[in-house]
């Protein structure tokens, strides 16, 4: 199989589908890899280092995707990326489908086979592909939180971790999740006063046991998250459901009566975030106030650290990589369920339950759609 990497072309986005190890060892396995000019270069890998891996370099985007029967990416693909796929051709990638409708029309439009990173599964019942990068996006978080309660980001001018005589900020942690526990454990470690917010007692029970009562652990009503909200210095929204638009928790009349100069981190805003007020933002310009209220919600916040997020991406999708190209889409995804709840679009059908629900469409079942 011939294996694509385009260029990342995403506002302030430096990943890389593959890099160079993870290339040597797909050829290793009998494949072809082209990979787009300085594809790598955000992170410091030349054309010479994906040469040197047996890789070939194609000058434009639209080369890989012309040639390629796999394109390999990191985000979603934008608009001139999609026009671009073809027929039978496989996508790998984030695709965050739920909240998106352009490109969830443009993906059945184009009769690719699109699977998703953040909805393959594990025997566990977890989330394999997107748990790296939710434990990055949860540990800066924090790091973004304790920027934007900056004064000169419109912030309330406080240290997360406060000095000796002067009290810490209040961070609440909406999810007690991947996202959620890295947060808490980054504000932990910085001095943080940290409550985490959950409608799972197990969760809670993990998350009071792993912070030895460090962290204050409370089951989520509506009335708990109102008061912990309404109380703190900073929210971090940390809320998943697979696949699905992220619940809004967080609504505008709580925004209002925040404290002004709090700050909010919506983590969830890549499916459409947790908090009513929230907009997508970019690297170039990460927040905006609304109601005297910091928001910071980023769409692709691991995105900052690229080298580490690439290298915590590939070390889970490069068996996924390996397993699509020895046995083909077909065979790969009837074999494995975990693999098949990856499957968002096949060929102008929509294979995922949660996104067929959130956006209108008829939903077929992804065995089905594949033995059509």
């Amino acid at each position: 199989m011939l294996i694509g990497i385009p260029k990342e072309i995403k506002n302030h986005e430096y990943r890389v589908g593959m890099t160079p190890a993870s290339v040597r060892e797909v050829i290793q396995h009998g494949h072809q890899v082209c990979v787009e000019h300085n594809a790598g270069i955000g992170i410091g890998f030349t054309d010479e280092d994906y040469q040197q891996a047996g890789a070939e370099v194609l000058t434009t985007a639209a080369e890989i995707f012309a040639k390629a029967d796999m394109i390999v990416k990191v985000k979603e693909p934008q608009a001139v990326e999609r026009a671009m796929l073809r027929d039978g051709q496989i996508l790998f990638t984030y695709l965050h489908l739920a909240p998106d409708l352009p490109q969830t029309e443009d993906l059945i439009k184009s009769k690719a086979v699109c699977i998703a990173y953040e909805t393959v599964t594990d025997s566990k019942g977890g989330l394999p592909l997107l748990a790296p990068m939710s434990e990055v996006a949860g540990r800066m978080s924090i790091q973004a939180g304790a920027r934007a309660l900056e004064k000169s980001c419109g912030g309330l001018g406080m240290l997360l971790g406060g000095v000796p005589g002067v009290a810490p900020a209040k961070v609440v942690v909406i999810g007690g999740g991947m996202v959620g526990t890295n947060a808490a454990q980054m504000a932990v470690g910085l001095g943080a006063d940290v409550t985490v917010l959950d409608r799972s007692v197990d969760v809670l029970r993990r998350i009071n046991a792993q912070f030895n009562g460090a962290v204050k652990a409370v089951y989520s009503t509506a009335d708990a998250l109102e008061k912990e909200v309404l109380a703190a210095d900073l929210v971090i929204g940390g809320v998943l459901v697979p696949g699905a638009a992220a619940p809004k928790l967080v609504t505008a009349d709580h925004i209002k009566r925040m404290k002004p100069g709090a700050a909010i981190v919506d983590v969830a805003i890549d499916q459409g975030g947790c908090v009513e007020t929230s907009k997508p933002t970019t690297h170039a310009e990460p927040t905006y106030i609304v109601d005297d209220v910091v928001h910071y919600c980023v769409a692709n916040m691991p995105g900052a650290v690229p080298r580490t997020s690439t290298f915590a991406l590939n070390n889970v999708t490069l068996p996924y990589i390996i397993r699509l190209a020895n046995k083909g889409y077909k065979q790969a995804l009837l074999e494995d369920v975990h693999l098949r709840n990856g499957l968002n679009v096949y060929r102008g059908k929509v294979t995922n339950e949660f996104v067929a629900e959130a956006l209108k469409f008829d939903f077929v079942e992804p065995t089905t759609a594949l033995n059509g």
